[in-house]
């Protein structure tokens, strides 16, 4: 098995924080940082890898032993650095006194030397020296005081008293601080005995120009095999571990309950087939580089901008849960609604976490919820038949089973959302993960349809999982069941109930389907609409809009398109039973897309719109259809 030195750090990591109770900070360490099969789980195996056996033996025989091995090696490191600047201190005056004493020797021989050679100076003192007599022997060569000192340093008396302490040393001649050389020598040589015995087995002396250097090196055992068929910290030498047997798939944390997951292969081709039709598929750059980013315009505050056409479904229906949020959902907008439309950065941050949260609770059925979130690296090494581009192999799952839960763990990773370039998938992610892939698969007309169809526009099904959180095919109310005429029937699903927010679609206008009760008439006037393979939102202020009355006062409604580049606020006045401007849209053809997705309101027969200049749009309705 080889050992990865991240994945040995990690594991060290999460052991002291496991030890120390931290469990909301492993919590989301696992989140940002997921175990792998890679990861040792287990204390004992962490110890034999790190080659720490006898420290943590010795540390448990102490008086106030240290819980972590992090601590344990620190204390060890901590230790080995003060023993290390002692004994260089130790060696460095050893040195000084070997030094002193090499050239003290280099001294006597020299004296006796020439005392030796004087006898002969005097009897040659009136000619030149010839050199020495047969039989006499030739004195040494004067040797300069720098290379008496190299000589002293390098050779002699060092060497062969560091070597063998057993020889016989100079006489104990006095150094000038009245300490004898000789005991220095010997105490220095005692020391490193001493140390040499100390040191556990397998302990080397390296000497190099009188200097030793203590290496330890333990015998290295080969790490054993780690099972994590399930990720549990357990040490059954311990007592103390406060998590053991707990796994680390069901962790606590302040922000409530949740399980963490990272992303495998199977999930990502199953994601894969059922966003785009195929695991070899790839997602487009405007899904890659699309999040959920709000306008700077001072009037569009709370509108949410498209970079490139694609996504739209995803960000309008988002968009319309952030006005429901903002609108009518927010204490402090009471009946100035006009003045939420201008939210702070903290609002329609918490207007965004809130919409993230309810579109997703709804995906799981009102009981529990997936989020995708980004990890920055991969959690699974693509293999087969499928095609990798560093997305889903990023991606770990966090489940819930509470709303609460929910709202809190998406606030935590609300900047994914929100500024991260993968804002827009994770939360199609999310919520097909939230529904399950099987789910969704049955929730279509045809199983084999994809949620994002051609050029990578959104489809009717990813609108709906969105919206009612079911993604079925059509926008009828209930369920329809065809008689294929040879006995057989085929059931086409619609929508089961009133939904919170609607959809107007100009597809009804041209009888290619129609659109039922339940998403014309929301419960709140907010509407996603879809004209021209485009979505946006149209809302209004009033709850009058949602009632079915043959005359009343003008009523207001607000378009914003995300992708239109829009700079100005578009207000749209509508006026029920009244008749409309003489000549107003002589030509069927020259009517706005828009106003055509108005008048399927079943409230709305016909209807008219024109824009002087500085005023709004005005649309008149003529009267209802019942």
């Amino acid at each position: 098995m080889v050992v990865s030195v991240e994945e040995v750090s990690a594991s060290i990591v999460r052991e002291y924080l496991s030890r120390k109770g931290l469990k909301r900070t492993i919590a989301c360490m696992d989140e940002e940082h997921p175990r792998t099969h890679s990861s040792i789980n287990n204390r004992s195996q962490l110890r034999q890898i790190l080659h720490i056996e006898d420290l943590y033996r010795r540390n448990k025989v102490e008086s106030s032993p240290l819980r972590t091995l992090l601590e344990i090696v620190i204390k060890h490191h901590i230790e080995g650095a003060d023993d290390d600047k002692m004994a260089s201190k130790e060696r460095e005056s050893l040195e000084s006194a070997l030094i002193v004493a090499s050239i003290e020797h280099d001294r006597v021989k020299l004296r006796s030397h020439v005392k030796e050679a004087s006898p002969r100076l005097n009897q040659h003192d009136t000619g030149v020296h010839q050199g020495p007599s047969e039989g006499e022997k030739k004195p040494p060569e004067m040797v300069p005081k720098s290379r008496r000192m190299r000589r002293g340093v390098m050779a002699g008396p060092i060497s062969s008293t560091l070597q063998d302490p057993n020889k016989p040393r100079l006489s104990g001649r006095q150094s000038g601080d009245g300490m004898s050389l000789l005991s220095l020598q010997q105490k220095g040589c005692e020391k490193s005995t001493s140390d040499t015995a100390e040191r556990p087995q397998g302990s080397q002396n390296v000497g190099q120009g009188g200097h030793d250097r203590n290496i330890v090196r333990p015998k290295r055992t080969p790490p054993p095999n780690v099972d994590l068929s399930e990720m549990v910290l357990d040490d059954i030498e311990d007592e103390l571990l406060e998590l053991s047997n707990v796994s680390i798939r069901n962790l606590v944390t302040a922000s409530g309950r949740h399980t963490s997951r990272p992303m495998d292969q199977h999930t990502a081709s199953e994601l894969k087939a059922v966003l785009l039709g195929s695991p070899v598929k790839c997602f487009s750059v405007e899904w890659t580089n699309q999040a959920f980013t709000f306008s700077e315009t001072h009037d569009l505050r709370y509108g949410i901008v498209q970079k490139k056409g694609g996504p739209c479904g995803v960000l309008a229906s988002i968009q319309a849960f952030v006005l429901k949020k903002l609108l009518f959902e927010n204490p402090d907008s009471g009946q100035a609604r006009l003045q939420a439309l201008r939210p702070t950065n903290a609002a329609r941050r918490q207007s965004l976490t809130l919409a993230v949260a309810e579109v997703l609770w709804r995906a799981g059925q009102d009981t529990r919820a997936t989020l995708a979130i980004n990890t920055g690296r991969n959690v699974f090494t693509p293999s087969g038949h499928f095609r990798s581009e560093g997305v889903l192999e990023k991606i770990t799952c966090l489940t819930v089973d509470s709303m609460k839960d929910l709202q809190l763990l998406v606030e935590q990773h609300i900047e994914q959302f929100e500024t991260g370039e993968l804002g827009c998938l994770l939360l199609t992610v999310s919520a097909v993960l939230s529904r399950s892939t099987d789910k969704v698969r049955e929730d279509m007309d045809v199983a084999t349809n994809s949620l994002i169809g051609a050029h990578g526009y959104c489809t009717q099904e990813l609108v709906n999982l969105l919206l009612v959180g079911r993604a079925v095919s059509n926008v009828f109310d209930g369920d329809v069941e065809l008689d294929t005429g040879d006995g057989d029937s085929t059931l086409l699903k619609g929508i089961q109930g009133h939904c919170n927010v609607g959809l107007l679609s100009l597809f009804e206008h041209y009888n290619i389907f129609k659109v039922g009760d339940h998403l014309k008439n929301p419960l709140f006037p907010i509407w996603v609409v879809c004209s021209e393979s485009h979505f946006s939102v149209l809302f209004g202020l009033q709850g009058e809009l949602l009632t079915n009355q043959d005359e009343g006062p003008d009523l207001d409604l607000y378009y914003y398109d995300g992708l239109a580049n829009q700079q100005e606020e578009i207000r749209l006045t509508v006026s029920v039973g009244k008749s409309p401007l003489s000549g107003q849209h002589a030509d069927p053809d020259l009517i706005p897309p828009l106003e055509l997705c108005i008048r399927t309101r079943r409230m709305v027969r016909s209807c008219c719109c024109r824009r002087q200049e500085g005023l709004p749009w005005r649309i008149e309705c003529l009267g209802s259809d019942k």
